[in-house]
């Protein structure tokens, strides 16, 4: 089994910036695509970013791209969002996901995933 916890969120101001990580423990995810979700109150919970085992190849929804960039650190088993130039339509719970070990390749579709975190919040004030 695989635990994710997500850190970073918070209330910040449209135009500001912040930083999401998430912490994989138990099972490795050295070998997982890893991905970044996002789901405001009301709506379905979309993909925002994701990124291939080794961190070479990466997929970002159009509301996000140019101002959103996934990384990973796998010494670190870790994953991070780092979030620019906010809106306040980013505002959302962000949640952090891993497929199963060995799904090596960048995975968009929410049902590819295995583990997931429990979510941080994004509030963005206008």
């Amino acid at each position: 089994q695989v635990q994710l916890v997500e850190s970073g969120g918070g209330l910040v101001q449209a135009g500001d910036s912040l930083k999401l990580s998430c912490v994989a423990s138990g099972r490795s995810v050295s070998t997982s695509g890893m991905g970044w979700f996002r789901q405001a109150p009301g709506k379905g919970r979309d993909s925002v970013a994701a990124i291939n085992w080794r961190g070479d190849s990466t997929y970002y929804a159009d509301s996000v791209k140019g101002r959103f960039t996934i990384s990973r650190d796998n010494a670190k088993a870790t994953v991070y969002l780092q979030m620019s130039s906010l809106k306040p339509e980013d505002a959302a719970v962000y949640y952090c996901a891993a497929t199963r070990p060995g799904r090596t390749v960048v995975v968009v579709k929410e049902y590819e995933y295995s583990y997931w975190g429990q979510g941080t919040q994004v509030t963005v004030s206008s």
